[in-house]
């Protein structure tokens, strides 16, 4: 199994590439299923959990191929190609969607152009129970009949689906992108109240427009779909990926570094850097990105609650914690999204951090220092908290179960090093 090896104390400096967004590319890509036509999607990022994805629709018949690279030699220029000219099977088998639960988006596109659905329930990250009844409400508002048996969704609209009202009583991307999809082919009008108003599912909107859909108001807790007979291929382009924006800004800042993210976009990481400016780092607007560095000498604490968007978000919380470790002062952090999702703080606290939990709320009281040391990532999100540590701890930091990291970041040690960190994958045997 691959390890990171990382030797604290050298600034980020120069320009670094941001990839195209994950969490967009994965409901994109199951948008797949709701027409014969192509669908190319330009800036697809290289990461296991895409490839967990095109596994997953290959299996259900949709041709994939793969062009391009980007100039700088890396994949974030990668065109991904997909047509599920015939669905051959409508069958989600647990093998493929245990390792990612973002195989449960599926379901909507299946059950709006084939009439039915058998998909597993998801595994993922060990960061709670994160369940999938409002995608299974959602959809039985929509007409569908569903039973769970033997740990699968069965799920079957024979007639089709039917527009309706869906109120979610709690905000939630994945049952938002599941319902968006599957209303687009339904009967009548359908309206998502409470809907989640991620970038991602703009975006995913975006593309099921091109597509032939009609929808109005994504980026707004109301959206409205009327449902249309089909859609057809299309080309779009990813967003970059916000979420690998906050974390190698948060890297700029607990190295005192000064770096130009390349491709990023501002609007999509606002919250973030309001947050981090009364910490004392800056993010500037360029023509190519986000320039970030500290503003000032050291870091400050910083009090910070994860919201849905536009608010804090959950998957940058690790990260942050990482950077408050290092700053002078206290600062307070408060999860608000996800129980179970304070997996790290035992591993920064093998590094010399200072942090006590208490329920939803971990107390951060910053030190001198932090210390190298051998540890262990526990989820996606966690896995690069330990990374940034390890960046500016004295010493050198091993970091095991690299596969979690391997889901989310491309090339991380690769664009890390090209700004002058001292990293490395070590390849297992």
């Amino acid at each position: 199994m691959d390890k990171i090896r990382i030797r604290g104390g050298r600034a980020l400096r120069g320009s670094l590439p941001i990839s195209g967004a994950k969490n967009a590319t994965l409901p994109l890509m199951a948008a797949s299923l709701l027409t014969d036509g192509t669908l190319a999607l330009a800036n697809v990022p290289h990461l296991a959990d895409i490839a967990t994805m095109a596994s997953l629709l290959a299996q259900h018949g949709v041709g994939i191929g793969i062009d391009g690279v980007a100039p700088n030699g890396g994949h974030a220029g990668r065109v991904m190609t997909l047509r599920a000219a015939d669905i051959t099977n409508t069958t989600a088998p647990y093998d493929l969607v245990r390792k990612m639960r973002a195989s449960v988006l599926v379901l909507g596109p299946l059950l709006a152009r084939a009439g039915r659905a058998r998909v597993s329930l998801p595994g993922g990250c060990a960061i709670g129970t994160r369940p999938v009844d409002l995608h299974i409400k959602g959809m039985e508002r929509l007409g569908a009949r569903i039973e769970l048996t033997g740990g699968y969704i069965e799920a079957s609209a024979p007639h089709g689906l039917v527009g309706a009202e869906i109120i979610f009583p709690t905000v939630s991307v994945g049952a938002t992108e599941n319902l968006l999809m599957a209303a687009t082919l339904a009967r009548g009008d359908t309206v998502l109240v409470n809907a989640a108003r991620e970038p991602e599912i703009v975006d995913l909107a975006r593309c099921l427009v091109a597509m032939g859909a009609e929808i109005e108001g994504a980026g707004t807790d109301r959206i409205r779909v009327r449902g249309v007979d089909r859609l057809h291929g299309t080309g779009h382009e990813v967003i970059p990926d916000r979420i690998e924006t906050g974390t190698y800004m948060m890297a700029v800042a607990i190295t005192d570094g000064d770096v130009e993210l390349v491709g990023a976009r501002l609007e999509l990481v606002g919250a973030v850097a309001d947050a981090l400016a009364p910490a004392g780092v800056t993010t500037e607007a360029t023509p190519r990105g986000l320039h970030v560095r500290r503003t000032n000498g050291p870091l400050a604490g910083i009090d910070v609650m994860t919201e849905p968007f536009p608010g804090f978000p959950t998957d940058l919380q690790a990260q942050l914690m990482a950077l408050m470790t290092t700053a002078r002062g206290a600062a307070m952090i408060t999860e608000t999204i996800f129980e179970n999702r304070f997996m790290h703080v035992p591993e920064l606290c093998r590094m010399g951090a200072n942090i006590n939990v208490h329920h939803a709320t971990a107390l951060v009281r910053g030190v001198p220092r932090l210390t190298g040391a051998p540890v262990m990532a526990t989820d996606l999100r966690a896995s690069v908290s330990l990374v940034l540590a390890g960046l500016a701890a004295e010493g050198e930091t091993i970091l095991n179960r690299v596969y979690h990291l391997d889901r989310g970041y491309e090339r991380l040690e690769e664009k890390l090093a090209a700004c002058g960190a001292e990293v490395e994958r070590i390849r297992s045997p």
